[in-house]
């Protein structure tokens, strides 16, 4: 069902305190839908014609002495400020109107059947960029049972190699490896026949020298031992990141001071891991917005942050969170949220129990498990 995002507030007689609240809600409402500075006449149009615009006219002047407003202009119309949007985020955090057609994309994303966990979390990721128009990061557990399907192996320059793993949950694993002897296609194909061979997944290559298997074997050892350890060594969340671009669409972020503020935060990941481990023990969509975000973020960053916790069978395994701007229409995005939850925890719970796949949390002591062994023996 299509909600009407924008409905005026219903109007009766309110307590002075309660009209001054609804004027203000109602003006954050109407700046969230034009993007424009609001004045008194506008809003009164927009479902306050009980009030006259002299009224109005106080209402305002005392919210912006308040700082719940600005003006750039004295003959302007008033803006919100972070604490504005932060009373009107908290006047709605416990419902959420959610469009029909974002629905019927979270649906069809999530109804899509497949043993590749890890890429079916970043499509999911990608999709709730697009649909809130904003950046996304998630935290993830480490899922087990991900077994390597195929091996590229490509050359750089005379030095060096690039190893890439492709593994059964869809994951991409990268290593650059130097190596210490002239190498050619030939050989490069070769190795990868190796690698398979060694992972039991292909005959024996046959080298033109030993000292081609030995290299070969050399550069098996280095990228699987890499490999290993990082899968064993798990002591942080992974996050995964998509929708970056997105921010561009809004002038808040035109400024190039503006879009390194907010892009900080994306790109320091012990920063993302904090936030989205506050709102994993908190257990319930959390809202951050302006100054709130420090010192994650500079102060005065024009930016919002919304994130909830997911669930693996009714156990929290991470969070996923947007990025944007403060002027968000937060009624759509926490509806938005919460559906995303709902289903993405559906989707894990279900994918855990069909492909008998376990997970873990992140712990400081890892073990290389007898599966991980193997491909170094």
């Amino acid at each position: 069902m299509k909600a009407n995002m924008y409905k005026p507030l219903p109007q009766k007689k309110l307590p002075k305190t309660d009209r001054e609240q609804a004027v203000l809600l109602g003006l954050v409402e109407l700046y969230l839908k034009t993007g424009k500075p609001i004045g008194s006449q506008t809003l009164q149009e927009h479902g306050f014609e009980s009030l006259s615009s002299a009224t109005i006219r106080n209402y305002f002047s005392k919210m912006e002495k308040e700082q719940y407003l600005k003006q750039q202009h004295s003959s302007g119309g008033r803006t919100p400020t972070a604490k504005a949007f932060r009373l009107y985020a908290d006047h709605h955090i416990h419902c959420g109107l959610l469009d029909s057609e974002q629905e019927k994309a979270l649906l069809n994303i999530f109804s899509k059947e497949s043993r590749e966990i890890a890429a079916s979390i970043h499509q999911a990721a990608e999709l709730l960029a697009e649909q809130s128009k904003c950046a996304v990061f998630i935290s993830t557990p480490r899922f087990d049972q991900d077994f390597i399907q195929d091996v590229k192996l490509v050359q750089l320059d005379a030095e060096k190699i690039l190893s890439v793993l492709i593994s059964d949950f869809g994951l991409i694993h990268t290593e650059t490896i130097y190596v210490d002897r002239p190498i050619d296609i030939a050989f490069l194909r070769s190795a990868e026949e190796y690698f398979l061979w060694r992972l039991n997944k292909g005959e024996k290559p046959l080298f033109n020298r030993e000292t081609e298997a030995k290299a070969a074997q050399k550069i098996y050892n280095e990228v699987m031992v890499r490999h290993v350890v990082g899968y064993a060594n798990f002591s942080v969340e992974d996050i995964l990141r998509s929708g970056l671009s997105n921010l561009l669409s809004y002038h808040e972020f035109n400024d190039a001071a503006a879009l390194s503020h907010s892009l900080c935060l994306l790109e320091n990941d012990a920063h993302m891991r904090a936030l989205l481990r506050q709102n994993c023990h908190k257990g319930e969509l959390s809202c951050w917005i302006g100054d709130e975000l420090c010192p994650h973020i500079p102060k005065d960053s024009d930016c919002a942050v919304i994130a909830i916790p997911y669930r693996i069978n009714q156990t929290i395994a991470g969070a996923v969170a947007i990025l944007g701007p403060t002027r968000l229409p937060y009624k759509n995005i926490f509806g938005l949220m919460r559906h995303f939850s709902e289903e993405l925890s559906k989707k894990l719970t279900q994918s855990v129990y069909k492909f008998k796949i376990s997970f873990r949390q992140p712990t400081e002591n890892q073990h290389i498990s007898s599966t991980t062994k193997a491909l170094i023996e």
